[in-house]
């Protein structure tokens, strides 16, 4: 017998003396631990960057690439879509023209903020220490008026997109030219930053879902060039507003996860991601979007969430203003209709190219355009304007000049309502506070209240329930909201009062006290901010005066409607002039950044998300597709990188 055999012999009789071992055990009735088992650790896995898709989805364009792409790809975010049935009536949505500007009193209020336009210019000196000599708009009407076009070319060379192959959906550019003679649909599925929910053909909420995913499923295949079947192998980060709809964001995750196949997602906010993408800590950002003006102070990656502030106007508004500017000085292309996309698109290129906020240039000055519309010879135009140029994109800070009435202005972030998917949310917490707590809380809350002055800011709980104060915007006198109920002109200064809610001794009863705050709210957000009073507002909302100093000195603009020469000086000069003396003194250097690393400014949240993908820390933000299936919305409140 081998030296192997022998042990192996040896180990069986081992074996055995084993077992015989626990059966003697068994029948002694001893009880042997029971070991747990082994439960391998999951492997970290390795995210490749050229497999993450960022999709920033504004209100007039779509910005989506792979992480690893030094610009996205940029279309317009519109779709075409061919009608059904023959002789069904066309559908448009409008580009320039929106809600309240047909109102009795819209005329007056456009030229009441002119007026307060003019005085501003007139007010301001320029850098040689003279005022500028305004120009009046007859002065360039009388030159206009006799313009006729000289004729360029007998043809434009621009051609409306071919349809003869009956195509059941064009994106994009194609979107833009086709033929109005055409069977087709116009479609713009996000308005203002939200999805374009209406009462109007495709309006419906699972219609602007399937428009957003016709629109994006198709940049994909054609410009990224990556199959839909391959989709599963890709990962997602979606940047939404800083004020956003959750049953919006909660619908587009689903159609992402779910419709498009991706593996899995992050979710995050516009405001942060531009702080990301322009490599600062923190700022107060300031998103001149198309349609929409968000505010919001962000610090070390987050937002404060009391700081955040929509405004429904943006460079459409400007476009449509300096529009209504032109026709005053007798603007030589008589065809112009705000109803005509390719004249919308016409108007954008000359507000880019023309307005300004540099007070230095002043006096009549002589332009030249040219038009080239498919099916017409290209024209030369020659326009004589002055002060015009400067007036529309001044607009931003005197919105009265945008003529809206009867729409709300501004938006504020509201506490959830709950979903029925998330009983574990945040009212679930609340109301299973323990009573000590609440009653430490309530009595804390009632000496606040009780102070000579004092606001409220936090939650008041009675009976269970939990109303959000913070929802509450700052900065108005507390004695106007006491004695008239009024806010008056809503002049939000920093040196006014902590909270909209006045003080007082008398406790009210929680449904009056609702009500109150309701109205106030409501208030609030009929009025129209300019963008400087909007800014002071949104950086006094910041909880201490350190934060507040930070946000001073970086106030990082991003998007595109704030592109205009010398705006970087101008917003400064106001938030200046504007700033309490108390924080001119703590702040050493007020800084507005409108180039940061001189990179686009449209493109910066976008770069922002591109910049988390690479981050060791998101990791934990990931929403897998199975998780999602199985534990829908309450993911996003577990995972997203704010509160949600």
């Amino acid at each position: 017998m081998t030296q192997a055999e022998k042990e192996q012999d040896n180990g069986k009789e081992k074996e055995r003396e084993r077992d015989k071992e626990k059966e003697k055990e068994q029948q002694r009735g001893v009880k042997r631990p029971i070991a747990p088992a082994a439960i391998p650790e999951p492997a970290q896995e390795q995210i490749q960057s050229n497999f993450i898709i960022v999709i920033h989805p504004g209100s007039r364009t779509l910005r989506i690439g792979r992480a690893t792409d030094t610009l996205p790809v940029i279309v317009p975010h519109v779709i075409a879509r061919r009608h059904k049935q023959g002789g069904q009536a066309k559908y448009e949505d409008a580009w320039l023209l929106r809600e309240g500007l047909n109102k009795a009193e819209s005329s007056e209020q456009r030229q009441n903020g002119l007026k307060m336009v003019d005085q501003a210019i007139w007010s301001k000196k320029m850098s040689n220490g003279v005022r500028r000599t305004p120009v009046s708009a007859e002065q360039a009407r009388a030159y206009n008026c006799q313009i006729r076009p000289a004729v360029l070319d007998s043809s434009s060379r621009v051609k409306w997109t071919n349809t003869n192959h009956h195509p059941n959906y064009l994106v994009g550019e194609e979107a833009l030219y086709v033929n109005p003679s055409d069977c087709y649909n116009i479609h713009w599925p996000i308005v203002r930053g939200q999805l374009n929910v209406h009462s109007g053909s495709g309006g419906s909420l699972t219609a602007v879902l399937a428009d957003l995913e016709t629109i994006w499923s198709y940049v994909i295949q054609k410009h990224l060039e990556i199959p839909l079947k391959e989709l599963k192998y890709y990962r997602c980060i979606l940047l939404v507003p800083d004020i956003y709809n959750r049953q919006h964001v909660k619908e587009i995750v689903n159609m992402l996860l779910h419709n498009m196949g991706f593996s899995a997602i992050i979710v995050h906010q516009e405001s942060v991601c531009a702080t990301f993408g322009s490599g600062l800590s923190s700022a107060c950002v300031v998103d001149v979007g198309d349609q929409k003006t968000s505010i919001c102070c962000v610090e070390d990656g987050v937002s404060h969430r009391n700081s955040r502030l929509c405004l429904a106007y943006g460079g459409s508004d400007v476009t449509r203003t300096f529009f209504w500017l032109l026709q005053r000085a007798g603007f030589p292309y008589r065809d112009c209709q705000l109803t005509n996309r390719l004249d919308c698109q016409l108007l954008q290129h000359l507000k880019e190219t023309f307005c300004h906020l540099d007070q230095d240039i002043s006096g009549l000055q002589d332009h030249e355009f040219q038009t080239r519309f498919p099916e017409a010879p290209a024209l030369l135009y020659q326009i004589r304007l002055g002060d015009e140029k400067l007036q529309a994109p001044m607009g931003l800070f005197y919105p009265s000049t945008f003529g809206i009435v009867g729409q709300k202005m501004t938006s504020l972030q509201h506490r959830s309502q709950g979903n029925s998917e998330d009983p574990h949310d945040e009212h679930y917490l609340l109301a299973t506070q323990s009573k000590g707590d609440q009653s430490s809380k309530s009595a804390a809350e009632r000496k606040a209240v009780s102070r000579p002055g004092g606001g409220l800011d936090g939650e008041m709980g009675c009976q269970g329930r939990m109303v959000e104060m913070s929802d509450m915007p700052r900065g108005c006198g507390s004695g106007s909201a006491v004695g008239g109920g009024m806010l008056g002109e809503m002049e939000l200064g920093p040196a006014q009062g902590e909270c909209l809610m006045g003080s007082g001794e008398v406790e009210e009863p929680l449904s009056t006290h609702l009500s109150r705050k309701t109205a106030i709210i409501s208030q609030f957000e009929s009025k129209a901010l300019g963008l400087d009073k909007a800014i002071l507002h949104s950086i006094d909302c910041c909880a201490s005066d350190e934060t507040k100093r930070k946000m001073y000195s970086s106030i990082l603009v991003v998007g595109g409607g704030l592109m205009f020469h010398g705006a970087q000086e101008f917003l400064l000069h106001r938030i200046i002039n504007k700033m309490p003396p108390s924080f001119r003194r703590l702040v050493d250097n007020v800084e507005v950044i409108t180039r940061p690393k001189d990179m686009d400014p449209r493109l910066i949240s976008w770069k922002g998300g591109a910049v988390l993908a690479c981050l060791d820390t998101t990791q934990e933000m990931w929403i897998h597709q199975r998780e999602w299936q199985r534990f829908g919305v309450r993911m996003l409140r577990e995972r997203a990188a704010f509160v949600w």
